[in-house]
């Protein structure tokens, strides 16, 4: 029995435009549009690219109990979070963390933000509203909490490169007000008018949005959230205001090679059913000071203190735009191609990067060489069962071809999501 794709808000555009569409997590989302890959994905980094990500999950957390549960379940020590002081999580901030099960594996990842006192909001992959929200609720003991999954009853939108805060500037009512002190993971504005927010954001027309200072790209820009009837409306305001600025619509293919140039993880894929431990991503965790242990109980917590010979995930680039499929690849040393070392997790090509005298630059590099034209590098993550240094040399194979690479702290360089809003506005 075939189970029907669910479609999101903007499918029938989508469509409509020609986008090139596939099944991605339950939902029918476009790949790409007749611009192609490497065009989308370059627009993000010179300009500016919008994608639909309506078929994210979001879940509504409630109640004066609320923050004790998320503490248990979510990986962050919400006391202690935010900016280098390590604040507790205040409204109009947010942070990335992941649910685990009691094994320490992954569930998803989410970026959970505070609305006001007492109101949660987290944001799950496709598919996942479902799954987060009866973790909840099976560990809720409180008979205050309301824990509402809201999947499928709103439109997102993620506006990412560096002029998206000038294009959005001319659908946001009030905009100069809006991008004044709007730092990273921080957001303004709720989808609901009647959820008190300390500072309403609204389109020109009155309808109400949430906008938040957050991506999937590594690159400065938004993610929007609204209620579905008016997602269509808000996608064609911003196309039109943009598209003299350079905007285009950008699809799934662009995301995955951009997030995997700006060394983010795909749930499900580079992190999954294994212990969430020796990875680039544990900064997640509540590490206490010496690392010994974590500052707060969480689920799963013991058993990633007793995991920590588990396998080893690294990200690597290589030296030229070819990749390979991750079905039943393999990790080798370079001084060793007899025996396998572990697998590839994520092998993507992120084309707005080259090498030059051994050195990677991005198009965004503001010291990249003269005439600098980057053919693209492959990049993306390996699992192994072996600790490797920063600068090692490996291969991967599929069984077409092998490629050369070297594991990595960081993939594309001078990244702009963290940057001010006002230098990007200037």
């Amino acid at each position: 029995m075939t189970t029907e794709s669910k479609k999101t808000p903007l499918y029938d555009w989508h469509v409509s435009q020609g986008a090139n569409m596939a099944l991605f997590g339950g939902y029918s989302m476009p790949l790409w549009y007749s611009t192609g890959v490497k065009t989308e994905h370059l627009s993000v980094i010179t300009h500016a690219g919008i994608f639909d990500t309506s078929h994210m999950a979001v879940v509504t957390i409630t109640g004066k109990s609320a923050f004790n549960l998320l503490q248990k379940c979510f990986s962050k020590n919400l006391e202690a979070c935010i900016g280098l002081k390590k604040a507790p999580l205040f409204s109009g901030r947010g942070v990335y963390g992941v649910f685990l099960n009691d094994k320490g594996e992954v569930l998803d990842d989410a970026v959970l933000s505070k609305v006001a006192e007492n109101h949660y909001m987290v944001v799950v992959n496709a598919g996942m509203g479902s799954l987060i929200s009866q973790v909840l609720m099976d560990n809720n003991k409180a008979d205050d909490v309301v824990i509402t999954d809201l999947s499928d009853q709103l439109g997102k939108m993620d506006v990412q490169g560096p002029l998206s805060a000038r294009i959005l500037s001319h659908v946001i009512k009030d905009a100069d007000k809006i991008f004044n002190r709007f730092p990273y993971f921080s957001f303004k504005g709720y989808f609901d008018a009647d959820v008190p927010c300390e500072e309403p954001v609204l389109l020109n027309d009155g309808t109400p949005v949430l906008l938040s200072r957050t991506g999937y790209t590594g690159e400065f820009g938004f993610e929007i959230f609204v209620e579905k009837e008016s997602a269509v409306k808000l996608w064609e305001l911003i196309l039109d205001a943009g598209s003299p600025m350079g905007l285009i619509s950008c699809g799934l293919a662009a995301r995955d090679s951009l997030r995997a140039g700006a060394a983010l993880p795909l749930s499900h894929q580079d992190i999954g059913p294994w212990p969430f431990i020796n990875n680039p991503w544990t900064f997640v965790l509540p590490f206490n000071e010496d690392q010994s242990g974590f500052s707060k109980k969480f689920t799963g917590d013991q058993v990633l203190i007793s995991q920590k010979d588990a396998d080893d995930t690294y990200a690597f680039v290589g030296y030229d735009p070819r990749k390979i499929t991750t079905e039943d690849a393999e990790v080798y040393l370079s001084a060793d191609e007899n025996q396998s070392i572990g697998t590839v997790l994520t092998c993507a090509t992120d084309m707005a990067i080259g090498r030059h005298e051994e050195r990677i630059y991005s198009l965004a590099s503001s010291n990249r060489p003269e005439n600098f034209k980057p053919r693209g590098l492959c990049c993306g993550f390996i699992k192994v069962n072996m600790p490797l240094s920063d600068g090692q040399s490996i291969i991967i194979k599929d069984n077409r071809r092998k490629i050369k690479g070297v594991v990595t702290r960081d993939i594309r360089p001078d990244r702009t999501a963290r940057r001010p809003v006002k230098e990007m506005l200037s």
